[in-house]
């Protein structure tokens, strides 16, 4: 009859059904991997606007990373790759309430993209926040870079700050699932001595709880600024190492400057390459040793 289906052809459509499903599905899938694009690396780069950071502080630390990308040895260690591009995001981190990406994923290729980088780093209002999380940085980073339409080489979390986690999930721990995804993350420590008289968190060997709590992963290592004014040359440096995968394999002073490489064997092993003698928990214990005697 018209408009009637016999028992036969229904169960075709029923047959047919879920292989048309199976066949949507691996359309789709194609469309999101035809959408993903290579690059010779996905960097996030993380900056500590904890409540210890003053306004010139946070200017410093954001002149110095737009300086780095306006600079020629950055771009050419940009288009030093196979894919010669790389992408790059910018947070803004404390603690997960207050953390801001300021740039989302972008990719650069060359000296327009990296100086239109640069001018939207410098346009971006600065952003404050409290607690310093370093944990909720690299979580936030590290989806960042999972949910990202980017296909990199390498994948690395760039962190600088001048202080030790005190807030959110432990550090180390925190480290250690992330390097487990194959993601390497960098240290900047800040040692800003002029805050030993006046700041309840501050670490004289913040540089070694770096090396033994924050970094890890393939070829991780840390560049240390002796102060927020030595910010620019740490980050234009650390930079040029970070993109072109070449991390220096030592860990004596570069011209008065120190680079610490994370080489388990070579001191204690751990996940860090390092063992931090007064335990990764230190800022936490600072805090509550301030905050909840």
């Amino acid at each position: 009859m018209a408009g009637c289906e016999t028992t036969e052809t229904l169960g075709r459509r029923r047959t047919l059904a879920p292989i048309a499903g199976v066949l949507a599905a691996a359309s789709v899938a194609g469309a999101a991997m035809a959408a993903t694009e290579a690059v010779d690396l996905e960097l996030v780069i993380a900056t500590d606007v904890s409540r210890s950071i003053s306004h010139q502080e946070a200017l410093l630390q954001r002149r110095g990373i737009a300086e780095a990308f306006r600079n020629p040895a950055v771009i050419r260690a940009i288009q030093s790759g196979f894919l010669r591009k790389i992408g790059v995001a910018y947070i803004d981190y404390s603690s997960r309430a207050f953390n801001r990406i300021v740039i989302d994923w972008t990719v650069v290729e060359g000296r327009e993209s990296a100086e239109s980088f640069a001018s939207r780093l410098l346009a971006a209002p600065l952003t404050f926040g409290r607690r310093t999380s370093i944990s909720d940085a690299i979580e936030m980073a590290r989806e960042m870079i999972a949910s990202n339409a980017l296909e990199g080489t390498r994948r690395v979390i760039d962190v600088s700050g001048d202080g030790p986690n005190n807030f959110g999930n432990p550090v180390d721990a925190v480290r250690d699932a992330t390097i487990s995804r194959r993601i390497t993350i960098n240290g900047l420590p800040i040692l800003n001595r002029a805050d030993a008289f006046d700041r309840r968190f501050y670490l004289p060997d913040l540089d070694k709880y770096y090396l033994g709590c924050v970094i890890g992963g393939p070829g991780a290592f840390l560049v240390v600024a002796g102060s927020f004014e030595d910010f620019a040359r740490a980050i234009r440096r650390k930079l040029v190492l970070e993109i072109a995968g070449t991390a220096p394999q030592f860990d004596r002073a570069l011209s008065g400057h120190p680079i610490w490489v994370s080489s388990p064997g070579r001191l204690r092993p751990s996940p860090g390459g390092y063992v931090y003698p007064r335990g990764c928990d230190i800022g936490e214990r600072m805090w509550n040793y301030w905050f909840n005697p």
